[in-house]
């Protein structure tokens, strides 16, 4: 299996949906199955309904998932496998009090150097144990002897020595598994093929490869450590990025569509710009992807949003407008990259006019020359008979004609609009 691996414990951000895109292109292309593996091991820090929220998402966007399973239905399987690890004396309790562990690491911090478990514990005989059972206690992974080692498909080869990955807790005190245990045998379980995740996870890796290989997994799995995408200032995207979260971008109107083409286009070699999530699975290659971090540029977003749209036959369900209104939203597209955009000017279109301009004279003679004649369905000849009707001509004809015709005093070419609004037009400038 290939696998999505999200904590319920926020809105989805755009990292997360590249991570989703990526293993999910993998997948198709080996025919492995899309697992989603919910990581809800953190109680205090999981939000209720945030689960359903990320099922949501990866449905709109298309990313059609095999299997959903929540990593705490497997507690008594993580349980059983640390039972072995202790069993096999690779792993050791440790009674060592949290604020024992807090002085230890300040003084690492005030000696300048990286903080490492000292070994207190490691080394009490099974009576010691026992005569301390009713002490609370965790359960430490004993370090590697060796360094680990393994390929990436975008940082080459990645080695960690046994003193960057120490002696790390592998059960907490509340018995339950660390982020890196249940991760490491929740990979296992599954028989995950390759893990495409961000790079903030590099140093988890070498962690779950030594807890895999002291339980004897031998699988080599795959990795791909993706580069963190930036802000437009060059620093890490954070939630107070708006753009940072998928919601806010479906609420500002841009397409699912666009943004996973956005999304694969990012620091990557493409065979063209444009293309959708069908298309990337025929050519996406992994080893592609740039090692340095991709800024996130959303007028870029805007881009590849508004040529989506230009593909769209029906823009009007998409706006959830009335049919009707179809032609006049593709007229609008020269200057509107979202659907909020979009549906922003066809709305200014259609509401009540409120004019306060030096064109109010001209405007009513306008409105009187429509609404008592039939409007020809060519713009230029409409055009020279209200002009031969009312005299008016050059700035005094167009300036006023469009604030008829659309209530702004900007905009797309009139001969664009009006055969778009001829249907209605009556009807809206008589309000």
């Amino acid at each position: 299996m290939v696998r999505f691996a999200p904590s319920p414990t926020g809105d989805m951000h755009i990292g997360n949906l590249r991570v989703a895109l990526f293993n999910y292109i993998v997948a198709k292309q080996r025919n492995e199955k899309y697992l989603v593996r919910i990581e809800d091991t953190d109680n205090e820090r999981n939000i209720e309904g945030k689960d359903k929220a990320i099922l949501d998402i990866l449905n709109s966007f298309g990313i059609k998932y095999d299997q959903v399973v929540y990593q705490s239905e497997n507690f008594k399987l993580h349980w059983k496998f640390a039972t072995d690890l202790l069993t096999q004396r690779k792993a050791f309790v440790c009674f060592c009090r949290p604020e024992e562990i807090e002085k230890e690491r300040e003084l690492a911090k005030k000696e300048k150097r990286p903080y490492r478990y000292s070994g207190k514990c490691m080394e009490l005989s099974d009576i010691e144990v026992l005569e301390r059972e009713d002490e609370p206690f965790v359960v430490r992974l004993k370090k590697p002897q060796n360094p680990i080692k393994f390929r990436d498909y975008i940082k080459g080869e990645v080695e960690f020595n046994p003193f960057d990955i120490d002696s790390f807790v592998i059960l907490r005190q509340n018995k339950i598994p660390t982020y890196n245990f249940a991760c490491a045998i929740d990979d296992m379980l599954y028989d995950i093929s390759i893990i495409i995740r961000g790079e903030d996870h590099l140093s988890n890796t070498p962690k779950q490869i030594a807890i895999q290989k002291s339980l004897g997994y031998e699988k080599n799995i795959e990795y791909a450590h993706l580069p963190i995408i930036l802000n437009s200032e060059g620093k890490k995207m954070s939630k107070r990025d708006e753009a940072s979260s998928v919601s806010w971008l479906l609420e500002e109107g841009f397409l699912p569509e666009a943004i996973s083409n956005y999304l694969i286009l990012l620091g990557n070699k493409t065979p063209k710009e444009v293309f959708s999530l069908e298309e990337a699975i025929e050519w996406f290659n992994i080893k592609n992807l740039s090692k340095a971090s991709a800024k996130f540029d959303i007028d870029k977003l805007r881009f590849i949003n508004r040529e989506h749209l230009k593909q769209k036959e029906d823009l009007s369900s998409l706006l959830q407008i009335h049919k009707s209104l179809n032609n006049l939203a593709k007229v609008y597209l020269e200057e509107a990259s979202t659907l909020k955009e979009l549906k922003s000017k066809i709305d200014e279109v259609l509401s009540k006019r409120e004019y306060s301009t030096e064109w109010i004279e001209e405007i009513e003679i306008i409105k009187k020359e429509i609404l008592e004649n039939e409007l020809e369905e060519d713009y230029n000849d409409f055009k020279n008979r209200v002009s031969k009707n009312t005299g008016l001509k050059g700035k005094k004809l167009f300036m006023p004609l469009r604030l008829v015709l659309t209530n702004q005093t900007h905009g797309p070419n009139i001969s664009d609009i009006y055969p778009a609004i001829r249907g209605f037009i009556k009807e809206i400038i008589s309000e």
